[in-house]
């Protein structure tokens, strides 16, 4: 007796139609489709709304987006490949649109003059610079000299005189500021350490302190 098994082609997603939005699903793409078919324009704006509903459920970061709405209203014209006569609340983006290239970030090619310090500090410095002398530009620069002496200190792991963080910032300035005579800057205590971005500082003490404790346990005579 022979068994008539029925035979099915299992559907890959390579050999399926592409999806516009693949975040939706295919189900939503289902829709979509048979909301090109339907003749009645009302019933056809009532599903083009039911579909928007469903959307916005599957997509709920799209409510952190200004104007949320407008963006699903633009999916919906994307998922029918632009093809779609409805009475939406906003008009259907033009096709071009989605190729369109995002603006270039600007990006600075001047040098770095001292790449221990950063871009950031000759910003800084600039600033500074255009300042009028007075008490609030020396406290600017106080301010200034503390922090490039904690990133100096980073990179250098030596001990540096205030003298040299001064002379950094009027050479970085081109000159254009005079550290005012008989600035000084907060002493340091001799236990201060400063680690690099993404060290942990204290990590490599507690390492220290384990295995010397170790090696006193190790050593400690028997009585």
């Amino acid at each position: 007796m022979e068994n008539n098994i029925d035979t099915y082609k299992l559907l890959y997603n390579t050999e399926r139609v592409r999806l516009y939005i693949p975040e939706y699903g295919r189900n939503v793409q289902k829709m979509v489709d048979y909301l090109k078919t339907i003749e009645d324009r009302e019933k056809r704006n009532e599903q083009a709304r039911a579909i928007i509903k469903v959307m916005e459920i599957l997509n709920p970061a799209v409510h952190l987006e200004e104007d949320f709405e407008h963006k699903l209203w633009d999916h919906l014209y994307i998922i029918a490949g632009f093809d779609l006569d409805i009475d939406a609340p906003y008009p259907m983006p033009a096709p071009e649109s989605l190729n369109q290239k995002p603006e270039p970030v600007p990006m600075s090619n001047k040098p770095i003059k001292a790449t221990h310090y950063g871009r950031n500090i000759e910003s800084i410095i600039d600033l500074i610079a255009e300042k009028e002398d007075g008490e609030v530009k020396t406290a600017m620069i106080r301010q200034l000299a503390v922090y490039m002496r904690q990133q100096y200190l980073i990179w250098n792991k030596d001990t540096v005189a205030d003298e040299t963080i001064f002379q950094d910032i009027e050479k970085l300035s081109d000159y254009r500021i005079k550290v005012p005579e008989g600035l000084q800057l907060s002493r340091i205590d001799s236990g201060t350490t400063f680690s690099r971005p993404g060290q942990n500082p204290g990590k490599g003490k507690m390492q220290n302190n384990r295995f010397k404790n170790n090696n006193m346990r190790m050593r400690k005579p028997h009585k």
